[in-house]
């Protein structure tokens, strides 16, 4: 099977061939911040570490796309919307919403969570069992208010 970081290099060569200035350059960009990391922690990064990586591009173009728009920069913030549809189709597939409540109450049971107040005990695990599936803003929103039994 095909690791992420092959099918971005793979994707990497397309672009090339085809002269996509555009998706060529985010790719560039996610391979740098691949590499970046590779070099910074001495290790190659695994699919679970790539999906950070790009889970964190994705995050950070969305902040910047919100502070763009509310500078009246439309063009950039399209720049950056071009940039997450490039990197999101290397993640996995997202969770519905059914599926992240299912997901939240079994990490629920398993560390055994009651109350608002063991929302930190909770994230930890949930955070390493989503990993690229579910925006962590909205998975934490989520366990926040099935923990206070909404």
């Amino acid at each position: 099977m095909r690791t992420i970081k092959t099918r971005v290099q793979d994707d990497m060569k397309n672009a090339m061939r085809a002269k996509d200035s555009a998706r060529l350059g985010t790719i560039r960009m996610l391979m740098a911040a691949i590499k970046q990391r590779e070099v910074d922690e001495r290790i190659e990064l695994d699919d679970t570490a790539v999906i950070a990586v790009i889970d964190k591009m994705i995050k950070q173009r969305r902040d910047a796309i919100a502070q763009f728009q509310a500078g009246g920069r439309d063009d950039l913030a399209a720049t950056e919307a071009a940039e997450i549809t490039t990197l999101e189709p290397y993640l996995p597939a997202r969770l519905t919403a059914e599926e992240l409540d299912a997901e939240i109450h079994a990490v629920i049971a398993e560390v055994g969570a009651a109350g608002p107040q063991a929302l930190g005990k909770l994230m930890g695990p949930l955070k390493v069992r989503l990993a690229g599936r579910a925006d962590m803003g909205q998975a934490s929103a989520r366990a926040k208010a099935l923990l206070a039994g909404t």
